[in-house]
């Protein structure tokens, strides 16, 4: 994506990546701590401090090829207070992508209101930012959604996995990552992650502007 795009694009890019990727761990930190494990508050990444939280090499790739990552934030389930672990480590995981989700939509509706209370269309920067925004939260949501570790999907297949698969799940969490980093690198899962984020993507705008559209028309 960098690469691809001109020095202002770049600009807008860029913050957006660093907030989208920021609050996603933050969500996932969050969701532990409020659980009953305090490991993300003792680690600091309880913090809207990017440093905590990115991984350069993943901020980088989110540039240049449209996916990325940040730092894992440590999590450990023996902490939480329900118990049902597994449980508690997907609800953990599904902290991230529902925080983009939210992001986008909330995104999407700012500006469904400027335009229906507004007097018509924004300005290019504005409404860049913006659709930018919210596109790249809808699809590092759905990316995450993927269910193939080390990705947040893995994790909410545990509560619902027999316990000798959920084990062999997260012990060879690593190689199945790299096999995944293969795909995604080789463009073999680009059609079926276009569908998902579309689908997500379409849901999240429609409900968006309609919500937009029903306020805009008290005023």
């Amino acid at each position: 994506m960098l690469f691809r795009n001109d020095l202002r694009q770049v600009l807008i890019l860029f913050p957006a990546v660093v907030i989208s990727l920021l609050l996603h761990e933050l969500s996932h930190g969050w969701a532990a701590y409020l659980l009953g494990d305090t490991t993300a508050k003792n680690a600091g990444r309880l913090s809207l401090n990017p440093l905590k939280h990115l991984d350069p090499v993943g901020t980088l790739m989110m540039l240049v090829a449209g996916f990325g990552w940040a730092k894992p934030v440590p999590i450990n389930p023996g902490q939480f207070h329900m118990k049902n672990r597994r449980l508690g480590f997907a609800i953990t995981a599904a902290a991230g992508p529902l925080c983009n989700f939210v992001l986008a939509f909330l995104t999407v509706f700012l500006y469904g209101m400027l335009l229906f209370r507004g007097s018509g269309a924004l300005p290019e920067p504005a409404e860049n930012a913006l659709i930018t925004f919210a596109m790249l939260n809808i699809g590092l949501g759905a990316f995450n959604l993927i269910p193939v570790p080390p990705l947040d999907g893995s994790r909410l297949l545990l509560p619902v996995l027999p316990k000798k698969a959920a084990v062999f799940l997260l012990k060879y969490e690593r190689y199945f990552g790299i096999g995944f980093f293969v795909l995604v690198a080789t463009g073999l899962i680009s059609k079926p992650l276009a569908v998902v984020r579309t689908a997500i993507g379409h849901a999240i705008i429609r409900m968006a502007l309609s919500l937009a559209s029903a306020l805009g028309g008290l005023g």
